[in-house]
């Protein structure tokens, strides 16, 4: 008697979200991540790379040095990392406008943006500086800039959410929502926006990551929660695209930035930080991340093979 594999099909599927000027598309599955035996994922799981506009000067060498051509300017590194390393989206991070750094002013983080959308043909996703009020200031004038480029705009957090999806909403942008590792309070967040008047399918969900050894199995539960109250319960505010921030919370962990010569027993500094993106990337991937952000071109390249393996390529 042949063995026949025993399926588990829902007619609840993950909104898909036309991410730029529409080329591209995210989300969009009807199945728990990769089971693509039981349905389909017409969109694999896209890698956005990080772009920084204010020359980090804090990163460990084994990812500064890789990147030391374009540290310092967030335009070259959006190109490198669309034309080199295969970039789908650009994360561009608006850390200068840090009030408790350099706190520079809004219309000159809009004139970066407006720089990155003009250097590259992928869509951009945009993050402030993660500071309420800031982003709040920032955003208002990123949105006016970018009129036309549909980014994804945010983090929109409890505290400054109105502000932020308004911009989103007047000026056609989608909006990345932030909550604290918790579903409860990203479904509260996305009916918070939606009353707003924000369409639900121009929201993505960044529920928060934690990377290994520092919260990645919370993370873990709770974007693997947030697939199955979409699918198996049709659960409208969980369907949703998922964000995992890879690259800045692998990168601080002290495992990957520690230098070999203070522990020498955690092994080559130069390979330590990559495996922990690459491990943290791989496992919200199969938790079902549909954006991962990543930082280091090597493990890029590798989570793109992981990518493309998971989905029968």
């Amino acid at each position: 008697m042949a063995f026949e594999m025993p399926k588990e099909t829902t007619e609840s599927r993950i909104r898909e979200v036309p991410l730029g000027r529409g080329e591209a598309k995210v989300g969009g599955e009807n199945v728990l991540p990769f089971h693509l035996f039981e349905g389909e994922m017409p969109n694999p799981p896209r890698i956005a790379v990080e772009v920084y506009d204010n020359n980090p000067s804090d990163w460990p060498p084994a990812v500064a040095e890789v990147l030391s051509d374009v540290i310092s300017d967030p335009v070259a590194w959006a190109k490198k990392a669309q034309d080199e390393w295969g970039a789908d989206l650009i994360a561009l991070r608006l850390k200068s406008t840090d009030p408790k750094g350099e706190d520079r002013p809004a219309a000159e983080a809009a004139k970066t943006v407006k720089a990155v959308l003009e250097a590259v043909n992928i869509p951009v996703l945009v993050y402030g500086s993660e500071d309420a009020d800031k982003d709040a200031e920032v955003f208002k004038a990123v949105a006016v800039a970018a009129e036309g480029d549909k980014i994804i705009i945010g983090p929109a957090l409890e505290d400054n959410y109105k502000t932020i999806g308004a911009a989103a909403l007047g000026y056609k942008h989608l909006v990345a929502a932030k909550t604290p590792i918790d579903v409860n309070l990203a479904k509260q967040l996305n009916i918070l926006l939606s009353n707003l008047g924000v369409d639900v399918g121009n929201i993505i969900v960044d529920p928060t990551t934690g990377s290994l050894g520092y919260g990645l199995e919370y993370s873990y539960s709770v974007m693997e929660r947030f697939k199955i109250a979409a699918l198996r319960q049709n659960d409208s505010m969980t369907q949703m695209p998922l964000i995992a921030d890879v690259g800045p919370e692998a990168w601080k962990g002290k495992e990957a930035k520690v230098p070999a010569s203070e522990r020498p027993d955690l092994g080559d500094e130069k390979k330590r930080g990559l495996v922990w993106e690459i491990i943290t990337a791989t496992t919200l991937l199969i938790a079902g991340a549909d954006i991962v952000i990543m930082r280091h071109p090597e493990a890029i390249k590798t989570i793109r093979k992981v990518i493309d393996n998971l989905m029968g390529k």
